[in-house]
C-alpha cells in the first residue's frame, strides 16, 4: 500500500506531502490545477525517463519520494538479494532525484540503485493507468503480453523454455549461414586465420613475459647510471677520499671514543653496543654494494634483442589484444574457428541435425504453450464479459482470437513468445460480430475495457495499489455511477488512487483530496488538502453545479455522499 507521497520542486509543486489511506482515494480539482503533474511525478519515481524540464523554475533539482508498506515475499527476496533491508520489516521507500544537469539518482531505502531495479520492484507495488495507457490495447502486438499476465505463473517456465529454444535456433542458423556462405569468402577467411595463427605461434609468447622483459630492459638501459651511483656509494661508505673519511672509518672512530667511557653509564654502554651492531651492518651492506657494482654490465646486443622482442609483442597487442592473456585467448578462438571451417562439411551436417532437433522441441513446447494460452484465454473471456457487464456493457462479447493455425506450422510463425498471434476482439452491440478493439471501441468504452483489464489483472498479479487517471473519459450518467461502484468494489481488496472530475465517482471516496493552483508573488504553485466531510459536500457540489453553489446543489451532494456510504457499507 502507498502510505505517503512527497514531492519537492516538481513543475508547479514546491512542497507536497500526501498521506493516503486504504480503500478508494479520490483526487479532484479544477482543470489545470496540477492533477496530472502528480501522476507524472509518480511515473518518474518508479522508473520513467527523468525529464529535467519538470524541475521547478529557480531550483536545482526535483525530489519525489514514495513510501510503501509491503510484505510481498517475492519482493522482499529481490531486495534481500540486492542487500537492501526493509525499514520496520515492511516499509519500502523509493526516492528519485532529478537534477538540472539532466542526471538523476534513484534510491530504495536510502540505497542508490539502478532504474531497472526500481522498475522491477515497482510492478509488485503499484500499477498506473494513465490518460494514454489504454492505447496499449490499440496495438494487437501487445495483446499476447496482456493475456500472458492474466495467469503468468501457469506459463512462466514454459515461456522461458520457448524463448531459450528460439534463441538457440537463431544461433545455430547463424552458425550455419557463416559456414555455408560464399565459397571464395570462406577460403579468404581460412587464409586470414592461418596467417594470424602462424604469426602468433611464431612469437611463442608466454603470459607475464612482457612484464619481465620490460623490467630487464629498464635495468640494462640504465646500467651505466646504476654502476656510477653504486661505485660512488661504495667509495663513500668504505674508502673515503683525501679529504673525507669513509662512513666505516668515521663509525670506527666514534666507537673507539665511546669505548673509553661506556663503563661510566649503562645508557652509554647501550649506545656503544648499538653503534657496534650498526658498523657490522654497514660493513655487510658495503660488501653487497661492491658485489652488485662488480656484476653490473652494459650489453648493447642484449638490450637490442629485448627491444626487438618488446616491439614484436606490442605489435601483436595492437592486432590481437591489449594483453598477452587476450592474445592467447584470441589464438584459441581462431584455432577453433579455423577447425570449423576446415571441417565444415561434418560440422554443417551436425548443425543441421541440431537445428532439426531444436526445431521439433520448440514446436512441441510452443504448441503446449499455445494450448495453455487457450485455456487462459477462455477464463479471461468469461472474466472480461462478467466485469464489462457490471460496467453497463450488457450486450458485450469479448473474444481472444488466435490468428495462427497450428495445424500448418511453418518457420515464419516462430517467435521468442511462441507460435501464437493474438488479438482481442469485442462486440459492444447485440447482433454485431466481434471485431478488433482498436476499430470499434469508443472513448468511454475503451476506458471501461481498460478498467476491466486492470481489475482482473490486479487480482491475478496481487498488485496492492492501482492508480486511475481520467478513467472516466467519455462516460457519464448511469455508466459513471456503475464505474464509481466498480471502483468502490475493487477498493475493498486494493488501494485505489483515482483522479476524476465526475461526482458519481467522487462520491465513493474513502479519502478525498482537493488539488488547487494558487498564484502569489508572481509564482504559481499547486497544493493539495484532504477534505473533511463538510468540505467533501462542497466539492461534490462544485462537480455537480460549477462555481455557484446553491442550497439545492449542496443538498443533492449530501444525498449522493449518503448514497455512496450506503453502497460501501453493503460491501462490508
Amino acid at each position: 500500500m502507498l502510505l505517503e507521497l512527497i514531492i519537492n520542486n516538481f513543475a508547479l509543486i514546491e512542497t507536497l506531502d500526501i498521506r493516503f489511506g486504504g480503500g478508494l482515494n479520490i483526487l479532484t480539482g479544477e482543470t489545470g490545477a496540477g492533477k496530472s503533474i502528480i501522476i507524472d511525478a509518480v511515473n518518474m519515481a518508479i522508473g520513467e525517463r527523468a525529464d529535467k524540464s519538470f524541475i521547478r523554475t529557480g531550483t536545482d533539482k526535483a525530489v519525489i519520494q514514495m513510501v510503501f508498506r509491503s510484505q510481498n515475499e517475492y519482493l522482499i527476496k529481490i531486495l534481500n538479494e540486492k542487500g537492501i533491508d526493509l525499514f520496520d520489516n515492511d516499509i519500502i521507500i523509493i526516492t528519485r532525484e532529478i537534477y538540472s544537469s539532466g542526471r538523476s539518482t534513484s534510491r530504495i531505502n536510502d540505497r542508490v540503485v539502478t532504474i531497472s531495479l526500481v522498475k522491477e520492484i515497482s510492478k509488485y507495488l503499484i500499477d498506473i493507468h494513465g490518460q494514454h495507457a489504454h492505447q496499449s490495447l490499440l496495438y494487437p502486438e501487445n495483446h499476447i503480453d496482456i493475456l500472458d499476465s492474466f495467469d503468468e505463473n501457469k506459463i512462466i517456465s514454459l515461456k522461458k523454455e520457448v524463448a531459450s529454444q528460439y534463441s538457440e535456433l537463431k544461433q545455430l542458423k547463424k552458425r550455419l549461414d557463416d559456414l555455408c556462405g560464399n565459397e571464395l569468402e570462406r577460403e579468404r577467411k581460412k587464409d586470414l586465420l592461418k596467417f594470424q595463427l602462424k604469426e602468433i605461434d611464431a612469437c611463442n609468447v608466454k603470459v607475464g613475459e612482457d612484464t619481465d622483459l620490460l623490467s630487464e630492459y629498464n635495468l640494462l638501459s640504465n646500467s651505466e647510471k646504476i654502476f656510477s651511483i653504486m661505485s660512488n656509494t661504495y667509495e663513500k661508505m668504505y674508502n673515503g677520499d683525501d679529504h673525507t673519511l669513509s662512513i666505516m672509518d668515521s663509525m670506527g672512530n666514534i666507537i673507539h671514543e665511546l669505548e673509553g667511557i661506556k663503563e661510566f653509564d649503562d645508557h652509554i654502554a647501550n649506545i656503544y653496543s648499538l653503534l657496534q651492531e650498526c658498523s657490522y651492518t654497514i660493513e655487510d651492506v658495503s660488501r653487497d654494494i661492491r658485489s652488485y657494482r662488480d656484476n653490473v654490465e652494459f650489453d648493447p646486443l642484449l638490450l637490442d634483442q629485448i627491444e626487438k622482442r618488446l616491439d614484436l609483442i606490442n605489435d601483436l597487442k595492437r592486432k590481437y589484444g591489449n594483453s598477452l592473456e587476450e592474445i592467447l585467448s584470441y589464438r584459441e578462438a581462431i584455432a577453433l574457428e579455423l577447425e570449423e571451417l576446415e571441417n565444415s562439411e561434418t560440422i554443417v551436417a551436425e548443425i543441421r541435425s541440431n537445428i532439426d532437433i531444436i526445431k521439433k522441441e520448440y514446436i512441441q513446447s510452443a504448441t503446449k504453450l499455445s494450448d495453455i494460452r487457450k485455456e487462459i484465454a477462455s477464463s479471461l473471456e468469461k472474466e472480461m464479459i462478467h466485469v464489462l457487464e457490471g460496467l453497463n456493457m450488457n450486450k458485450v462479447i469479448f473474444k481472444v482470437h488466435f490468428a495462427n493455425d497450428l495445424a500448418e506450422i511453418d518457420e515464419s510463425m516462430f517467435t521468442a513468445k511462441g507460435l501464437d498471434k493474438i488479438e482481442f476482439l469485442i462486440s459492444t452491440n447485440a447482433g454485431e460480430r466481434p471485431k478488433s478493439i482498436a476499430k470499434i471501441a469508443s472513448g468511454g468504452e475503451m476506458s471501461r475495457i481498460m478498467l476491466a483489464f486492470k481489475t482482473i489483472l490486479a487480482d491475478s498479479d496481487n498488485i496492492p495499489t492501482l492508480i486511475f487517471d481520467e478513467i472516466d473519459t467519455g462516460i457519464s450518467g448511469r455508466t459513471a455511477n456503475i464505474v464509481g461502484e466498480k471502483l468502490a468494489i475493487i477498493s475493498r481488496n486494493h488501494q485505489i488512487l483515482c483522479i476524476t472530475h465526475l461526482p458519481q465517482i467522487a462520491l465513493m471516496a474513502d479519502h478525498h483530496f482537493y488539488i488547487e493552483k494558487n498564484s502569489e508573488n508572481d509564482s504559481t504553485l499547486t497544493n493539495i488538502q484532504k477534505l473533511s466531510e463538510e468540505d467533501r459536500i462542497a466539492e461534490l457540489g462544485r462537480l455537480l453545479g460549477g462555481i455557484t453553489l446553491t442550497d439545492l446543489t449542496l443538498e443533492h451532494a449530501k444525498e449522493m455522499i449518503h448514497s455512496g456510504n450506503q453502497f460501501k457499507n453493503s460491501l462490508k
